[in-house]
This record gives C-alpha cells, structure tokens and sequence, in this order.
C-alpha cells in the first residue's frame, strides 16, 4: 500500500498524455483479457470489478446489508454495457480505452484542485499511483531541464 497526494490536475495530466494513458490502460486490458483474444468478455470484466470489491455489503463500517445476487448481476450487466459501447457483446481495446479515459476524466472531476492524500494499492497497477508517479517524473525532467539551462548558462557567462 503507498500513498499519494494528488488532485484533479494529476489526474487530468495523465489521461492528456495519449502514449502514457495508453500504455497503463492497455497494460490493464491485458491482464483482464484472460484468454488472450483480444477482447474482453462479459465474465472477464465482472471478475476484474469483483475484484474490486465495491459490493461486500457491510464494508467500511456501513450497517446496509449485502445486495441481493440479482441486483449485483444487474449492475454488472449495466457496467458491462457501458464498456461495450458498438453492442457487439465483448469489449474492446478501443472500447476499454475510451470508458477508462472517461472514467478517469470524471475522478479528475470529483477530486478537484485541492490536494488529497489517497491509499493506493501497489500491486493492483492503480491508475491514480500511476497519475502520481507521471506527474512525479514530470516534475523531475523540468527541474532537470531547468538545472541544465542554468548549467549552460553559467558556462556561457564564463
């Protein structure tokens, strides 16, 4: 588990660069495509929201009980739905990319522009540590492009 401290603009800053976005997401889609077909299947992407654990029931303290098993299927379904967005009954790389991107757009939203510390999961490959590590080597390439400028600068003046 680490933590980060991030906002909107991190986030933002991530999904805006297209080739490191892209890499994240299709690493992910990759290891949710369990049979390797290229696409993901209804029951690979419910296995990677059950993963997720959002419908334990009475996690993080709530006193509701656990949905019924339909109500769960149902909002799986629905999830499911608004991945495969051509209706062709499987998810694909495109599909995948554009939701996540939107997904990931409507986080940036509700975190806003004040700063927030977050518990992420190391091993999970977590969008939001990989948001913070981006905007982290980003910061660290102008810092070093700025020591280099400066450095020449000052063997100009000499």
């Amino acid at each position: 588990m680490s933590v980060v401290i991030l906002d909107g603009s991190t986030v933002r800053g991530f999904v805006a660069d297209d080739d490191a976005f892209a890499r994240s997401v299709d690493a992910r889609f990759e290891a949710l495509d369990a049979n390797g077909d290229g696409v993901l299947s209804r029951a690979e992407l419910r296995r990677a929201l059950e993963s997720f654990r959002l419908l334990d029931g009475a996690g993080f303290g709530s006193a509701e009980p656990a949905p019924l098993p339909a109500e769960v299927s149902a909002l799986y379904d629905s999830v499911f739905e608004q991945f495969d967005a051509d209706h062709s009954g499987a998810v694909d790389r495109a599909e995948f990319r554009d939701q996540m991107r939107r997904i990931m757009l409507a986080v940036a939203d509700g975190l806003g522009s004040q700063p927030l510390q977050v518990a992420v999961d190391d091993e999970g490959g977590s969008f939001l540590l990989e948001a913070a590590e981006h905007e982290a080597a980003s910061i660290a390439a102008k810092i070093d492009a700025q020591r280099a400028a400066d450095a020449a600068a000052a063997a100009d003046a000499n």
